[in-house]
C-alpha cells in the first residue's frame, strides 16, 4: 500500500498534478508521522486506518462548509475525499454490512442497547476500513431498539 502511494507521488510530481499530489503528500506525512510516534513500519491495515481518518475528517469539514455556505471548500473537499477513496478497499453494500451485523447478533444474541459495545466489537474489525463506522453504529442501534 505504502509502495502505491510513493509511486502515485511520483507520477503526480511527473504530471504537475498540483490537487492530487496535495493529497498524497497528505497521506504520506500521516503515515510517517504515526511510524515515529510507533517506531516501526506500518502494515496496510494501519496505512488504511490512516486513510480512513483522513476521509471521515474530511466528510465533517464538508458538513461545517455546508453550514457556512462555502461551495468553493465543498468542492475541494469532496474532490480530496474522491482521492483518499482510490486507496481504500472496495466498500461492502448494505446488505453486507447487514449480513456480517446479524450473524454478530445470533452469535453473541444481544438483549437490548446496553450490548451495543458488545457487537461494535464484534463486527469492528470485520468491516474496518470496508464499511463507514458511523453508519454500521446507527444500524446496529436501530436494531437493538427493536428487541
Amino acid at each position: 500500500m505504502k509502495d502505491k502511494i510513493l509511486e502515485d507521488l511520483k507520477n503526480s510530481m511527473k504530471a504537475q498534478n498540483k490537487e492530487r499530489l496535495e493529497v498524497i503528500r497528505m497521506v504520506k506525512g500521516a503515515i510517517q508521522m504515526k511510524e515515529l510516534d510507533t517506531k516501526r513500519p506500518l502494515n496496510d491495515d494501519e496505512v488504511i486506518g490512516i486513510i480512513s481518518h483522513e476521509i471521515k475528517t474530511r466528510k465533517d469539514s464538508i458538513v461545517e462548509f455546508e453550514k457556512g455556505n462555502r461551495n468553493d471548500l465543498i468542492e475541494k473537499t469532496q474532490k480530496q475525499i474522491d482521492i483518499l477513496n482510490e486507496y481504500m478497499p472496495e466498500q461492502l453494500s448494505i446488505d453486507e454490512i447487514n449480513k456480517v451485523i446479524d450473524e454478530a447478533f445470533s452469535k453473541l444474541n444481544p438483549t437490548g442497547p446496553s450490548d451495543m459495545g458488545k457487537i461494535m466489537g464484534n463486527v469492528t474489525p470485520l468491516l474496518k476500513g470496508k464499511a463507514d463506522l458511523k453508519e454500521v453504529s446507527s444500524i446496529i442501534k436501530d436494531k437493538l431498539s427493536n428487541l
